[in-house]
C-alpha cells in the first residue's frame, strides 16, 4: 500500500504529533508499506531525507516552535503522481490539511484524519486570542471531518468529544504507538549524576513540551509541596518552553529551587536515560488527546500521578497503575506524590504500568491504523492509476475546489450560528435554530 501523509509538525521538531506520524510512518515501512510524508521545511532538518517532500514555510510563527507551511501546489503534484498514493493520511485540519483534502479529491482518494490535538487549547499561538477564536479552532476540526472518509480519534475519550461536537461519526480508535521495547531500558544512574541528583533520592520526573498549555504553574506548586514535604525528593523537568520560568518561579517562592533541575530539551537516549532517572512520573495537562509521554514514562516502568482529564483516563487507572486525581487539588497531588516515595508503593503499580504500555506498542497501533485504511479503501470500490487521465485529473482538482469551498461555507455558517447562540436577545426562544433575524409578528 502507498500511503500519503501530510503533517504541519515533523521532525527535527520534538511533539507529539511529529513523533507519532514519525513512528507509524517506520512502522508501515518495516511492514512492507510505501509512505510519502508532505512536511514544511525547518531548521535542522536532516540533511538526506527519504520519502518526505519539503514545503517552503514561515518558521517560528508568532514566536512559537511551529512552523507555517506554504505549499507549491505544482512541484507538490508532480511528487504526488510520481508516488501513485492508495490512500491520504491528514494529521491536521488546516494548512497542510486541506492540501490533503485537495489532493484526495483531485486523485479520487480516500481520506483519512487523525484528530491528534485538542485545538481550542492552543489559540494563544494566533494572533487575538478569545474565547472566539476558541469556537473557531473547535469548528475548523469539526467541518474537517466531514471531508473526510474516516477520522482517527487517539482514545476513546476523545472519540466521545467528536461525537458531542457532531463530528463526522465514522470515528476509529487507535492510540499513537510507543516503542516499548526501547524506552524499557535506560541508564538512569548516568543522567542523576549529570543533573547532580543523589543516587537514593526519591525523583518526581515530567516530561514535554513546557508550554502554556500543559499546566505546568499548577505542577510545579503541587510537586513543590511535596518537595516540602520530603526533604529526599527532586524534581526532574526534561522539556523547554515559555512556562519553564514560572516554574522557576514557584519553586523560588517555595524554597526549593535547588531541587527542580531543567535539562532542557532532549532526544534519544539521552530523553529514555531520563526516563530512567525517575521513581514517578508527574502530568496534569488537560489539553491532551492521548498524553503519549505517560504511555512512554509506563514503558520506562514508571507508575503515573495526574489529573483526570481527555486522553489521560484511557492510561492511567487508579490505584493500579497510577494515582488519577479527579481535579486540580495541588494538596492531594501533592499527597499522591509523596504516597509513592514507598518503594512498596510503587512496585505493583509500577508492574501494572508496564502491562498498560504493552498495549500502546507502536506496532500493535500501526496494525490498527492499517484496518482502518483497508476499511476505508474497501468501502470506495475499485480504483487504480490507469483509470486517471489528464481531464480526469483537472475535474478532480476542479472538484477539490468545490469541496473546500463547501467545507468553508459549512464552517462559516456553524461559526455565524455559534455567535449568534452567544448574542442571542433575551426575547429570542432559547435553542431555537432558525437563521438570526427578527422574528415574525
Amino acid at each position: 500500500m502507498n500511503v500519503l501523509m501530510f503533517t504541519n509538525t515533523y521532525q527535527p521538531i520534538v511533539g507529539g504529533v511529529s513523533e507519532s506520524v514519525q513512528r507509524l510512518k517506520r512502522q508501515l515501512c518495516m511492514a512492507g508499506h510505501r509512505v510519502l510524508v508532505v512536511a514544511p521545511r525547518l531548521e535542522g532538518q536532516p540533511e538526506n531525507e527519504t520519502d518526505v517532500v519539503r514545503v517552503a514555510a514561515v518558521q517560528h510563527f508568532n514566536g512559537s516552535d511551529f512552523s507555517l507551511p506554504v505549499p507549491m501546489p505544482g512541484q507538490l503534484y508532480e511528487a504526488i503522481e510520481d508516488f501513485e498514493p492508495d490512500i491520504v493520511h491528514s494529521h491536521h485540519p488546516f494548512l497542510l490539511g486541506d492540501t490533503a483534502a485537495r489532493a484526495a479529491e483531485t486523485y479520487g482518494l480516500p481520506l483519512v484524519f487523525t484528530h491528534h490535538t485538542l485545538y481550542e487549547h492552543y489559540t494563544h499561538y494566533v494572533p487575538g486570542d478569545s474565547p472566539r477564536m476558541q469556537r473557531f479552532a473547535i469548528a475548523l476540526a469539526t467541518q474537517y471531518s466531514w471531508l473526510c472518509d474516516s477520522v482517527i480519534a487517539p482514545s476513546e475519550s476523545i472519540r466521545d468529544l467528536l461525537l458531542e461536537r457532531e463530528a463526522n461519526s465514522a470515528i476509529r480508535v487507535v492510540p499513537s504507538g510507543v516503542d516499548t521495547a526501547r524506552f524499557a531500558l535506560g541508564n538512569g544512574e548516568d543522567c542523576r549524576r549529570r543533573m547532580g541528583i543523589p543516587a537514593d533520592a526519591y525523583v518526581i520526573g515530567h516530561l514535554g513540551r513546557l508550554a502554556r498549555e500543559k499546566n505546568l504553574p499548577f505542577l510545579a506548586e503541587a510537586v513543590s509541596l511535596a518537595l516540602l514535604e520530603r526533604p529526599d525528593a527532586h524534581f526532574l523537568i526534561v522539556g523547554d518552553g515559555d512556562a519553564a520560568e514560572a516554574m522557576r518561579e514557584i519553586a523560588e517562592e517555595q524554597g526549593v529551587a535547588e531541587r527542580f533541575h531543567f535539562t532542557g530539551r532532549l532526544q534519544g537516549r539521552a530523553l529514555i536515560d531520563a526516563y530512567h532517572a525517575m521513581d514517578v512520573f508527574a502530568f496534569a495537562s488537560h489539553s491532551e488527546t492521548q498524553g503519549m509521554v505517560v504511555a512512554e514514562a509506563m514503558a520506562a516502568g514508571l507508575p503515573v500521578v495526574a489529573v483526570a482529564a481527555p486522553g489521560v483516563v484511557e492510561v492511567v487507572v487508579d490505584g493500579d497503575n497510577g494515582r488519577l486525581l479527579p481535579e486540580d487539588d495541588a494538596e492531594a497531588l501533592a499527597r499522591a506524590l509523596c504516597e509513592l516515595a514507598d518503594e512498596r508503593c510503587r512496585e505493583p503499580l509500577r508492574r501494572h504500568a508496564l502491562e498498560t504500555a504493552a498495549n500502546y506498542d507502536e506496532r500493535r497501533c500501526a496494525e490498527r491504523c492499517l484496518a482502518v485504511y483497508r476499511e476505508v479503501i474497501a468501502r470506495g470500490g475499485p480504483f487504480t492509476h490507469a483509470d486517471d487521465g489528464g481531464w480526469d485529473r483537472v475535474r478532480g482538482r476542479l472538484g477539490a475546489e468545490w469541496q473546500m469551498l463547501r467545507y468553508r461555507g459549512r464552517l462559516l455558517r456553524h461559526l455565524v450560528q455559534e455567535e449568534w447562540e452567544q448574542e442571542r436577545p433575551s426575547w429570542w426562544p432559547k435553542g431555537r435554530h432558525d437563521e438570526p433575524g427578527v422574528p415574525s409578528k
